[in-house]
């Protein structure tokens, strides 16, 4: 099985689209090449259909779920079994990525987690100082803590230009979610 020689740190941020589906287009197009990928998406226990189409990938792509948002919308701060669930997320992560077993680790959320203190930057921080040299991380969200950024060897921003969810058009199954 091919092996990456060199791993970088990629970041997708930014308050538009595209973040998680720019991750999840990696991991497909690193699954055609042999490579394997493990995705912990944090605040998304929603069954978005991407996981129906990655199951077919699931020789090379793997994919665990931390944590809901519903404290997002309740207005609430999260709990402590919100905070639990997404610390599971890193230690799962982590193993993941020192087992050797993965090419690419992507934390999908990862830095909306940190801005609703569900994780730290320091937790962030230290998952990129153990990265072995031939692992690829991605991560994504909103709200990229700018010492994330500075660590990261490529940064994409997603900007919102024009949506239709300003005029009323709610999320649509097979497109949003």
């Amino acid at each position: 099985m091919p092996k990456l020689n060199k791993g970088f740190v990629q970041v997708y941020t930014g308050n538009g689209k595209g973040k998680t589906t720019a991750a999840i287009g990696l991991a497909i197009r690193a699954a055609g090449f042999g490579l394997k990928t493990y995705i912990a998406q944090f605040m998304k226990e929603f069954p978005y259909n991407e996981l129906n189409s990655l199951l077919k990938l699931s020789e090379w792509i793997t994919v665990e779920q931390f944590g809901g948002d519903e404290f997002v919308y309740k207005k609430e701060l999260p709990g402590k079994e919100d905070i639990d669930k997404a610390k599971r997320g890193l230690k799962s992560a982590t193993e993941k990525m020192l087992s050797g077993e993965y090419d690419i680790i992507i934390l999908d959320e990862a830095c909306v987690s940190v801005y609703f203190k569900l994780i730290s930057t320091g937790d962030l921080l230290k998952i990129l100082e153990m990265k072995p040299t031939n692992v690829e991380i991605v991560i994504t969200g909103r709200y990229c803590p700018d010492e994330i950024i500075e660590k990261a060897d490529l940064v994409t921003e997603m900007k919102e230009v024009k949506h239709y969810y300003e005029k009323g058009i709610l999320s649509r199954r097979g497109i949003e979610s």
